[in-house]
């Protein structure tokens, strides 16, 4: 016999918690273990933040025309006005706009008009992909030859011809009410395609599958079949293009708006600031063109970082 005394049954070790086991996941490692993704993921971080808490940290309205003052106007970065003595950090533009607060303001509708363009394509293009992947038949046919010929022509193209035909239609007096719904609508339009096509694929391959077939044996519908079965086995892509989207949707917002065909005066984004900027360029007022250009770059160039790096952590074959 042994002479060990029984210290009795070994305790139970509780289950680890939800933030340990997001952290031990292996998207979180190959986070960790990107300095590019890391890095992106922090300047992104900082502008989104930066945009949605604009009113506290902008230092005036600059779309409040009572804030304005004329004589602040073509003031240089970090120098005193001569007329105001009045400093500003990225300096003012000719209506003595801070470029600072513009730039704030300015991101929050390139932001808001990205993230509900790549909304509004991405639920669209799920939806007849899922239709297309599943149904087949004519259903398929159509809606995939409406996207083979949507692919053919540029999507700054599709985006300009679906925002002039809405313009056209809408009474001249709502126009600038409604313009930055119309964008939405035109840069989604134009970005549904890719949504399509992938879970379309992904559909052709999950709806043979012995889950699906037993989801038809106990009698459910097709609908239920589509979106709660095959569509959270198809997300993992799409999560990828959304967040590559959203980069996209930012930079065609702004050329849109650049072109004059974008955001109203109003409201102004990052590309309508740019396209103000540029009538001052030569005239040696730099900074109105140059700090909404590295913005725009900055948050462009970040979320497409973060979107290449998903991409690689959930392709199965990289692991």
């Amino acid at each position: 016999m042994s002479d060990l005394p029984d210290t009795g049954p070994a305790p139970e070790t509780a289950p680890p918690s939800r933030w340990k086991t997001a952290w031990d996941s292996d998207i979180a490692y190959s986070f960790r273990q990107s300095p590019v993704a890391v890095i992106a993921a922090i300047v992104t971080l900082i502008l989104i933040l930066s945009a949605v808490f604009a009113p506290w940290i902008a230092t005036t309205n600059p779309f409040d025309p009572a804030s304005l003052n004329l004589m602040n106007g073509f003031s240089p970065p970090g120098v005193p006005n001569q007329f105001t003595g009045e400093t500003f950090l990225l300096g003012t533009d000719d209506q003595g706009r801070d470029v600072f607060s513009t730039i704030l303001y300015g991101m929050r509708i390139s932001l808001f008009v990205g993230f509900m363009a790549v909304l509004f394509a991405m639920v669209l293009g799920v939806g007849l992909g899922l239709l297309a992947g599943y149904v087949g038949g004519w259903t398929e046919t159509i809606i995939m030859r409406v996207a083979d010929i949507q692919l053919t022509l540029p999507s700054i193209l599709v985006a300009l011809l679906i925002f002039g035909i809405a313009r056209g239609v809408i009474p001249i007096e709502y126009r600038d009410q409604v313009a930055i719904w119309v964008l939405i609508l035109a840069i989604g339009l134009s970005d549904w395609v890719q949504f399509a096509r992938v879970v379309r694929g992904a559909t052709l391959v999950e709806k043979n599958k012995e889950y699906v077939q037993a989801a038809r044996l106990i009698g459910r519908s097709s609908w239920a079949i589509m979106f709660k079965h095959i569509l959270p086995n198809v997300l993992s892509p799409v999560l990828v293009i959304a967040t590559i989207s959203l980069a996209l949707a930012i930079i065609a917002e702004a050329t849109l708006s650049f072109l004059g065909v974008g955001a109203p005066p109003t409201q102004p984004s990052l590309g309508t600031l740019i396209r103000i900027g540029q009538d001052f360029l030569f005239s040696g007022e730099w900074w109105i063109l140059f700090f909404p250009a590295v913005t725009l770059l900055a948050l462009a160039l970040s979320v497409n970082l973060l979107g290449d790096w998903l991409r690689d952590a959930l392709n199965p074959r990289l692991r």
